[in-house]
């Protein structure tokens, strides 16, 4: 009998059926070997690289990214980005939803992008995912989390540690948790009123 957690399909008890299907495991398994074996042990200057994998396993990325060795990705077919997006060290991209990264936006170290969740209200506790989008020029601080569903405006910033449960507006500094709006963003960060006329 299999312990809570190994799902048995020809289980007739709905908690013990898989989430997800063998294909999508598979594949997931392959792209987590390629990944440990080809791109982790890579000095971190290699992006490119990095980059290269990623696509082969259905990434839509734009130009010039940083994602750096120890980034955890979920799946990468479901990760999409602008150009010079950023995924630093430890970030943990669980994107079953889907995760867009708007060019120039910065996901800091460890910060956590949660693409899922469970209807703790069915006795089935399905799984929900729902994408999440974060805006050019945004930034998503050290050890910050992002909850299904969320999306990060345009030039919005959200604190380290903070916890993103709504939407963040554009240029706009969030923080705590839940995050809050706590001040406008200077406008000089916002490239163009900073850009010379």
């Amino acid at each position: 009998m299999p312990l809570h957690g190994q799902h048995d399909p020809g289980h007739p008890d709905p908690l013990m059926r898989p989430m997800q299907g063998m294909r999508n495991k598979v594949r997931r398994a392959l792209f987590h070997f390629c990944w440990a074996l080809l791109c982790r042990p890579t000095p971190n200057p290699m992006h490119r690289w990095r980059c290269f994998i990623l696509r082969r396993f259905g990434a839509r990325l734009g130009k010039n990214n940083f994602i750096y060795p120890t980034a955890k990705i979920w799946a990468p077919w479901l990760l999409e980005t602008g150009d010079v997006a950023t995924i630093a060290s430890n970030v943990n991209l669980y994107n079953v939803g889907g995760v867009f990264i708007g060019h120039h936006a910065i996901i800091s170290e460890e910060a956590f992008l949660c693409g899922a969740t469970h209807d703790f209200q069915d006795p089935e506790f399905p799984l929900v995912s729902k994408r999440i989008e974060i805006g050019p020029y945004a930034w998503i601080c050290s050890r910050a989390v992002m909850l299904p569903g969320v999306r990060a405006g345009e030039g919005a910033v959200l604190g380290a540690a903070s916890v993103a449960t709504r939407d963040l507006q554009d240029w706009t500094v969030y923080a705590g948790n839940p995050a809050r709006a706590i001040k406008p963003r200077d406008a000089a960060a916002k490239p163009d009123l900073a850009a010379p006329r």
